[in-house]
C-alpha cells in the first residue's frame, strides 16, 4: 500500500464497527495493523461526536498483540509506564520515548545503510526487500511519534547530536525528580 500524506480515514459508527472511508468498506483492529505496518498513517474518529479515537485504538491493537504472546515491551517496560502516569514524571515520559525511538530508528536506518554499502549482504538475493520490511516495522513501531529521519532531512549526524543532547537533558531532569 501506498504512503500517502493524508492518514487513511476510519469512521467509528454506534455499532462499534469501523468504516474505512477510502475503499467504503468495514474493517476490524488488525485491518488496521496491516495499514499502518504497510506505513500508512490512520485517523480514527467517532462520526456521531468527531471525536478522535486513533490513540485509543492504536493502544488496544497493542494490548491485543500482547495479550497473544508477541510481547514487545517488558514487564518492567510496562509497569514504568504505569507509574509515569501518577508521577512528576509523566511530563518527561512522552519525550523520552520519542527520543529513544528515533535514536533506534536512526541506528537501525544506519546499520542497514552500512551492510548495503559495506557487506555482501547488500548485493543477496531479496535484501531489499528485507529491508524494507524492517523499515516499514520500525515506522509501525514508532507510530509516527517522530518527524522525519536523518536520512530524509540529510542531516542525520546533526540530528543524532541533537538527540543525544535532548535524551541528556531528560535523564538530567528524571534524576532530579527522583531526588
Amino acid at each position: 500500500m501506498a504512503e500517502t500524506a493524508k492518514p487513511l480515514l476510519i469512521k467509528r459508527y454506534a455499532s462499534r464497527r469501523l468504516y474505512n472511508t477510502e475503499t467504503s468498506d468495514y474493517v476490524t483492529l488488525e485491518d488496521i495493523a496491516s495499514f499502518i505496518r504497510a506505513g500508512r498513517e490512520v485517523q480514527i474518529v467517532d462520526l456521531k461526536s468527531g471525536d478522535d479515537l486513533t490513540r485509543q485504538y492504536l493502544l488496544q491493537i497493542i494490548a491485543e498483540h500482547e495479550s497473544r504472546g508477541e510481547s514487545v515491551l517488558p514487564v518492567d517496560v510496562l509497569t514504568d509506564l504505569v507509574r509515569s502516569y501518577t508521577s512528576q514524571a509523566g511530563s518527561v515520559v512522552p519525550q523520552f520515548l520519542a527520543a529513544s525511538f528515533e535514536m533506534l530508528r536512526d541506528g537501525q536506518s544506519k546499520m542497514m545503510e552500512n551492510m548495503t554499502k559495506v557487506s555482501p549482504m547488500g548485493q543477496m538475493p531479496g535484501f531489499d526487500a528485507m529491508r524494507a520490511q524492517q523499515e516499514a516495522f520500525f515506522k509501525a513501531m514508532t507510530g509516527g511519534m517522530m518527524g522525519k529521519t536523518g536520512s530524509e532531512t540529510g542531516t542525520g549526524d546533526d540530528n543524532l547530536d541533537d538527540i543525544k543532547k535532548q535524551l541528556a537533558e531528560l535523564q538530567s531532569k528524571l534524576a532530579r525528580m527522583s531526588k
